[in-house]
């Protein structure tokens, strides 16, 4: 069952919007909010949510934390600050493993942008959802923290992945052959090799050059199409 994301008092309805984005993109669907400052439904959300109206729509709005996780058999509580309260603390990874095999509701409540939760709606949650942060500017904005914890759990999902686009084949010894071929003559014509006693290492290092990338067929013709253009360009014009 997917969980339950609970912003409590929100202050922007960009920002409710923002996660609501952010959580549509990962499959999870269910929004609760509690007390959101500006009132809901907010006009502002819908434009930050770019498309993920589903989830506003059927956003819950409750007075209090409490009301909000009445039906959750556990609860997580997102947080960068210490807390004087002794609670297993985990990270988003952890906490997406532990609720793919809790068989109840699992809430996961974000603060407002502010300030975040209060320690006393972290007293509420069975544990403590954290993220290795930079101890000097621990500041992370709500989508972001949404977006967190909403790609951690949709790992375990089969979501699917953008399309691979299928690689052409590499191209073969005689196209490239070719191409080093077509190379070395410009360059031989444009005096390019000098000192001669050079040359040969010279040579191989250009063929190390141009072995190392693995053309495909077309690189290897539309390279040759360079050539043969600066090839023209370079040949002097007959009287």
């Amino acid at each position: 069952m997917q969980p339950v994301f609970v912003l409590v008092r929100p202050q922007l309805g960009e920002n409710i919007g923002k996660a609501a984005r952010a959580m549509l993109n990962f499959g999870l669907t269910e929004m609760r909010l509690v007390a959101p400052r500006d009132g809901w439904p907010n006009p502002a959300a819908g434009p930050a949510a770019s498309g993920a109206d589903i989830i506003l729509e059927k956003a819950q709005v409750f007075e209090t934390v409490a009301d909000a996780l009445a039906d959750c058999t556990q609860v997580y509580a997102t947080t960068v600050r210490k807390r004087g309260l002794i609670k297993p603390v985990v990270t988003p990874e952890e906490a997406a493993r532990e609720i793919h095999a809790e068989p109840g509701r699992t809430a996961i409540l974000f603060g407002p942008e502010r300030s975040g939760l209060e320690t006393d709606d972290v007293a509420i949650a069975r544990k403590i959802l954290t993220v290795p942060i930079n101890p000097e500017f621990g500041s992370l904005n709500l989508a972001q923290a949404v977006i967190l914890v909403a790609y951690e759990w949709s790992k375990h999902m089969a979501l699917a992945s953008p399309p691979q686009v299928e690689l052409d084949p590499p191209a073969d010894q005689h196209e490239l052959d070719g191409l080093i071929g077509h190379l070395d003559a410009m360059l031989e014509a444009a005096g390019y090799f000098f000192p001669p006693d050079r040359v040969p290492a010279t040579k191989r290092t250009l063929r190390s050059v141009l072995t190392k990338p693995g053309w495909n067929a077309n690189e290897v013709r539309t390279l040759r199409g360079v050539l043969s253009t600066l090839e023209r360009g370079a040949k002097p014009e007959s009287d």
